[in-house]
């Protein structure tokens, strides 16, 4: 399962009303070999589906990924933080043993 906290959804909501995006958008996350612990998170929006993809739907958010990304992502949470010293959107990983200082990488 992947998780959307309220933070992220809210940000998520407040996206997609100031784009011109239709409802039939949802979050697409995946990981791929880069950064400087070897693996680093992606986001997008994204309308279509792909063989394989594995879909989920937290606090009113569908989030989907493909079935080798969800491997890594299996019980992470979406998050943000905003403001002056915020984040902005980032995964919240269990299955990370250890992450860059910037928090864009990971490794398993």
């Amino acid at each position: 399962m992947l998780f959307v906290a309220d933070s992220a959804k809210d940000k998520i909501a407040e996206l997609l009303e100031s784009s011109s995006i239709g409802e039939d958008y949802f979050v697409r996350v995946s990981v791929t070999s880069g950064g400087c612990s070897g693996l680093t998170y992606q986001m997008d929006f994204d309308n279509e589906s792909k063989e394989n993809d594995q879909v989920f739907e937290d606090n009113g958010v569908k989030v989907v990924t493909d079935l080798k990304s969800f491997l890594y992502l299996c019980n992470t949470t979406l998050e943000f933080s905003g403001g002056l010293e915020g984040k902005g959107f980032y995964f919240n990983n269990p299955n990370a043993e250890r992450t860059c200082g910037c928090g864009e990488s990971f490794a398993v």
